[in-house]
């Protein structure tokens, strides 16, 4: 059942002023609803997670506060995109699969896009299981008409993880290098991250672009590959992958 949510959450929810959402209304942008006894806007949750699937700037936005607040994730307004577990994710990234095979141009590579996301987005569920700092579960969404998408999780993040099994790395930078480009160990309860050497070859291979965020720092790929740091930290996971170029 869809939830009614007021002009002023909106407006916060995507970052933007009233006056805004007004000329958005105005113009076709973003309809609101009227309540006809006093004629004051409102939106339905299902509006804005349509407008947000159509938006990745917006979407984008609300992906990097949702991984950097400390809220409850379960809010209405982020239910199409908060999995809360593997089996809703991997439901998910079959949705995702069926929308992406309605694009002719991606009928040979769609499972390109869907093996990448299904690797990042197993990797925040593997190495959390059982040691979530906070809530469980990442945020995932996308716009099929950008061909952009987003994932992030309030995990331990890349460093934490990779101590398990190499103690001696000190920093976040170092942690996604390694993560990317070797192989930690063949073995399936120590395999951490070694899918990320697959996302990196992929990535690189079909000049689609990637950036990483975990701590600290971020990997960007496309045809190369570097790591430098940003302003925020963050203590888990964030994730947008660019596929524009398929």
């Amino acid at each position: 059942m869809p939830h009614k949510l007021d002009i002023n959450l909106v407006a916060n929810i995507l970052g933007v002023t009233q006056t805004t959402l007004r000329r958005w209304d105005a113009n076709g942008v973003l309809s609101a609803r009227r309540d006809h006894s006093t004629s004051h806007r409102y939106y339905f949750d299902n509006d804005i997670e349509d407008f947000l699937s159509t938006n990745f700037k917006y979407l984008n936005n609300v992906a990097i506060n949702w991984a950097f607040s400390k809220d409850d994730p379960t809010s209405v307004t982020l239910s199409r995109f908060y999995c809360q577990d593997s089996s809703i994710f991997k439901a998910r990234l079959t949705k995702l699969e069926t929308e992406l095979l309605t694009d002719p141009k991606l009928r040979e590579s769609f499972s390109l896009v869907t093996s990448l996301v299904g690797e990042i987005g197993n990797n925040s569920f593997d190495h959390n299981i059982g040691n979530w700092p906070g809530v469980p579960g990442i945020f995932f969404g996308y716009s099929i008409p950008e061909r952009k998408i987003v994932l992030a999780d309030r995990g331990q993040g890349v460093l934490a993880t990779l101590r398990n099994v190499r103690s001696s790395l000190s920093n976040d930078k170092d942690a996604l290098i390694v993560a990317f480009t070797e192989v930690i160990s063949g073995r399936s309860l120590e395999a951490r991250g070694n899918g990320l050497k697959y996302v990196k070859k992929v990535i690189t291979e079909y000049a689609m672009n990637l950036s990483f965020q975990s701590g600290k720092d971020e990997a960007i790929i496309n045809r190369g590959f570097i790591v430098e740091e940003v302003k925020n930290n963050l203590r888990g996971c964030f994730v947008v992958l660019d596929y524009k170029n398929l």
